[in-house]
């Protein structure tokens, strides 16, 4: 069907590349943004937040999106040997790092052509992002681009830590930072199922610790003080949907925001808390599930130190595919130009 417009002149546009990594969307702008000023990831993130809101607004949240939706910009390197640049934004704000929004990315600059990536090689991609320097690699593996990524130094910040909260009682939980803090907690000592159907239970249970946690330990991160502060809350379970499967991720993050997939910066900080304190050997990759039985591989392929305290380089593999490309519309008249949230 042709679309034409009587007065097109009065619309804004934004022109997106949407995929999903696993089950997790990921909208990936690709025109329409006003230029985004700073010379660092970090400024470029101050000042999105602090000039172009309205923009994520337009995009994450309803009529155009919804409460889980996950977008991305790529921008101009910040360091001359990277090949390009990416910021974060969901339905509260701008993250650190994501990384099912690497594989995404990646995934789909493969499939347009915009990385270039031979039959018989596997190149690696270095990206900028507000979190550090992150290299992907990408392959074609019967005809279909194959993605992997060497997230930050992951570390432990704690654990084995007690916080009281409102109708749960004594949880017990450990913070690690694989690209963002989170609280990884046991959902089976909980008696929470970490399936689909009980997705709200999570929500609130989650919403719930990370407030709890947020108000009775205070984060630092040793490099960037725009990177110390609770992310979300991960639960997991020795529950699967397959024998193969070491483990299940629920990722509850920024506000109430259920990730799809496993968490590619909750898979690295496992890494780092699987290294710690199960023993698991460098070059070990071990398969985790997410809500809806998709998944992630991760191994830690370093251990290095870094600030002082024991990390590892993570490596983390996921499959991502395109969903759509769009064009979005924005009147001036709309009185919901801007978007809403029921949930």
């Amino acid at each position: 069907m042709k679309l034409e417009l009587n007065n097109q002149q009065s619309y804004r546009s934004i022109m997106t590349i949407d995929a999903h990594t696993e089950g997790e969307p990921l909208r990936i702008i690709k025109s329409g943004y006003p230029p985004i000023l700073g010379k660092t990831i970090l400024e470029k993130r101050r000042y999105l937040l602090s000039h172009l809101d309205e923009y994520r607004q337009i995009l994450m949240f309803e009529p155009r999106g919804h409460a889980d939706m996950y977008g991305a910009i790529i921008t101009e390197p910040e360091n001359h040997d990277s090949d390009f640049g990416i910021l974060f934004m969901h339905n509260e704000g701008y993250s650190s790092m994501c990384g099912h929004g690497i594989l995404a990315t990646v995934t789909v600059l493969m499939e347009c052509g915009d990385i270039k990536v031979g039959t018989q090689e596997k190149r690696s991609i270095k990206i900028d992002s507000p979190a550090g320097l992150i290299t992907a690699y990408g392959e074609w593996i019967n005809n279909k681009p194959h993605v992997s990524f060497d997230c930050v130094p992951s570390f432990v910040d704690c654990v084995d830590q007690q916080i009281e909260v409102p109708d749960l009682g004594t949880v017990t939980y450990d913070i690690l930072f694989g690209g963002a803090y989170y609280a990884y907690v046991d959902a089976d000592a909980l008696n929470i199922d970490c399936n689909s159907e009980n997705s709200q239970t999570l929500i609130l249970a989650g919403k719930a610790i990370k407030k709890a946690i947020a108000e009775n330990y205070s984060i630092k991160h040793p490099e960037q003080e725009d990177l110390g502060f609770l992310y979300g809350v991960i639960f997991t379970s020795s529950k699967t949907t397959y024998s193969e499967s070491h483990s299940r991720h629920v990722c509850v993050f920024a506000d109430g925001e259920v990730d799809r997939s496993p968490t590619g910066t909750g898979v690295s900080g496992r890494a780092a808390q699987l290294v710690v304190k199960q023993g698991l050997p460098l070059n070990q990759a071990v398969r985790i599930e997410s809500i809806i039985s998709s998944h992630m591989t991760v191994e830690a392929i370093k251990s290095i130190e870094y600030y002082g305290k024991h990390a590892v380089i993570p490596r983390v593999t996921g499959r991502a595919f395109i969903t759509g490309i769009h064009t979005f519309l924005i009147d001036e008249e709309d009185p919901f130009k801007q978007g809403f949230f029921i949930r």
